[in-house]
């Protein structure tokens, strides 16, 4: 796994992959440059229990990230799944605050501290967390939305683009956005909560701007 405290360095965008649940979906996204994988350890139709992720974990090189991520738990539960899924990264989401970002950092966890792009703007004020993700307004929805409307609000902030993006639009979103990178979970499914690996090589491929034989032409978000 990423060691906690530190940031792994990839060339080009700083892509996610979430709600993998799967050894052979892990092995797929490091393959075609995943900068970071997501095991969703809250109530979701992706959730796996943190045993399950510590058995992924355990095939991601130190080089890709490896991301818990929570919602409404308290930062106490939080922190007790993420050890136990052995991963060095803690995904926030739900209404938080400063204090429980510097709960985590101290505990020796990474953070990513997910925000809806209708969010007030102290909201999107540097809280200590190394990366912000901005989401929809509705998050989960799986729409697309227009990804420069946070272009000014996240200027000079380290952040992921999230919310409705699959193989085609990814990299206008990066475009429009300003974003670091890019963060995706049902644009790379072909029904809900089960991940296709070729969106997955499509996405990751697409974020980076390489259309080579690793990753199919894309024709529709379910490869239809």
């Amino acid at each position: 796994m990423s060691a906690p405290n530190e940031t792994p360095a990839v060339p080009g965008p700083w892509v996610k992959i979430c709600g993998l649940s799967t050894a052979a979906d892990v092995a797929v996204a490091i393959e075609h440059g995943a900068a970071a994988l997501g095991f969703v350890l809250t109530d979701s139709p992706r959730r796996i229990s943190p045993q399950r992720a510590a058995e992924l974990v355990a095939a991601v090189p130190e080089s890709v990230a490896s991301v818990a991520v929570v919602r409404h738990e308290d930062v106490d539960t939080a922190i007790d799944r993420a050890r136990a899924a052995g991963v060095g990264w803690i995904q926030l989401h739900g209404q938080r605050t400063a204090a429980e970002v510097r709960q985590v950092r101290s505990a020796g966890f990474q953070v990513i501290r997910a925000v809806r792009m209708d969010d007030p703007p102290q909201v999107f004020e540097d809280w200590g967390e190394q990366l912000l993700l901005i989401d929809a307004a509705v998050p989960g929805s799986g729409a697309a939305w227009d990804y420069s409307l946070v272009r000014e609000a996240a200027a000079g902030r380290r952040w992921l683009v999230a919310g409705g993006l699959d193989p085609r639009n990814v990299a206008a979103a990066l475009a429009a956005s300003g974003a670091a990178g890019a963060d995706v979970s049902s644009g790379v499914e072909s029904s809900r909560g089960v991940k296709d690996p070729q969106l997955i090589a499509r996405f990751l491929h697409a974020a980076h701007g390489r259309h080579d034989a690793g990753a199919p032409a894309a024709d529709s978000p379910n490869g239809a």
